[in-house]
């Protein structure tokens, strides 16, 4: 496939509005590019206009199955008058493509699946198999690669890559991530007669001075850092001259595996526990999402292997490093099956979730070798 064609593919694909709820045209464009270069793929309906899709090469009849992931959603494009290109228009502009998901990770879907199509149509000869494995919803709960894990799709991995992106830099660890939401229920009250009530409001801002400090004694992990956790929604009242009878907040957490997503919830059950022993305090926790952390050894022989690929492929040293958002390794690495994993894609990580997204089109060609390459050199 020609740099042209490569680029067509990646442009198509930004071009689909696959913001989360909407991913079934990505997974049925890919399904029809696979198509007409003979690979057969399987369309894995999760909702309507949502789906995941699972393609794979290689010699079936072997154990050894290394797994290219990504996820087929982007977030919204947000205010799009803020966008100095339009943001599904993925228009070439000083070597790069912009648009939403041009780097988280359409250009990793795109790399993956040209990978797998040039493969395929060189005949190169595979002991083992390549899966490809398109996922929806990671930008809210994963429930995609959830699912299928529960399923069994990571069961039999020997090997994972995840495309989000990094630059083509290998990422070997990330932080959890864990949301959750505190009730506090009082009783309203006219607000001249606040001793008739119980201010929902003043009991949650309780909560919120003890989470600040709940974590102090937890010592910072050798590779992923410090835990991070933050209350970041707060809503209270809906009348100036009322007491609030109920308060919720949201809170964020960043895990490590020193102080993983079991630790955090027996800590914030603590914090609750204590607090509703005090008088007229009624606090609920209820855990939204938990994404574990997850690394691997960065001196294992997968992850090794992969940096002198991305070294060649870059044309200088690669990065080994972590990154502190989560992925849906989350939920692959829950298998039993326990297997090497890194997470490397084209496009800067700074560049997820912003206006002007945008990747380079040259690290994107780097990165679609990367893959092709580790392919080769793992499965020989």
């Amino acid at each position: 496939m020609n740099k042209d064609q490569k680029i067509t593919i990646l442009q198509d694909l930004i071009k689909i509005d696959s913001e989360n709820d909407h991913e079934a045209k990505v997974a049925h464009y890919l399904q029809e590019l696979l198509k007409q270069h003979g690979i057969v793929s399987h369309i894995s309906d999760y909702a309507p206009d949502r789906a995941n899709l699972i393609a794979e090469i290689g010699d079936p009849t072997s154990d050894k199955v290394l797994a290219l992931a990504g996820h087929l959603d982007t977030v919204s494009v947000g205010d799009e008058s803020l966008w100095t290109y339009p943001p599904l228009s993925a228009e070439i502009h000083d070597g790069s493509i912009y648009g939403r998901g041009s780097a988280d990770m359409k250009s990793g879907l795109a790399a993956m699946i040209i990978a797998i199509i040039e493969l395929s149509e060189a005949n190169v000869p595979l002991k083992g198999r390549v899966r490809f494995i398109g996922t929806v919803g990671e930008e809210n709960g994963a429930m995609g690669s959830r699912d299928l894990t529960k399923d069994g799709i990571a069961d039999d991995l020997s090997g994972m890559i995840l495309g989000e992106p990094t630059g083509g830099n290998v990422v070997y660890g990330h932080n959890g991530s864990f949301n959750y939401t505190i009730t506090s229920t009082g009783l309203s009250v006219h607000s001249s007669m606040p001793q008739d009530g119980v201010n929902a409001l003043t009991n949650l801002v309780k909560f919120v001075n003890a989470e600040s400090t709940a974590f102090d004694d937890v010592k910072p992990s050798p590779e992923l850092g410090p835990l991070v956790h933050s209350v970041t929604m707060f809503h209270s009242g809906d009348q100036v001259n009322s007491i609030p009878g109920s308060a919720v907040l949201q809170g964020n957490i960043r895990p490590i595996p020193e102080f993983d997503n079991q630790h955090v919830i027996d800590r914030l059950n603590e914090v609750v526990a204590k607090l509703n022993q005090e008088d007229k305090v009624d606090l609920d926790f209820k855990v939204n999402y938990s994404f574990k952390p997850v690394i691997s050894d960065p001196n294992s022989k997968f992850v090794t292997q992969i940096k002198q690929i991305a070294d060649d492929a870059l044309g200088k040293p690669s990065q080994l490093t972590v990154i502190h958002g989560a992925t849906d390794a989350s939920e692959y690495t829950k298998s039993a099956n326990q297997f090497p994993l890194v997470v490397l894609g084209s496009g800067g990580w700074d560049q997820a979730h912003r206006t002007d997204e945008h990747v380079e089109i040259e690290n994107y060609l780097a990165v679609n070798q990367i893959y092709k390459n580790m392919v080769k050199s793992f499965l020989s």
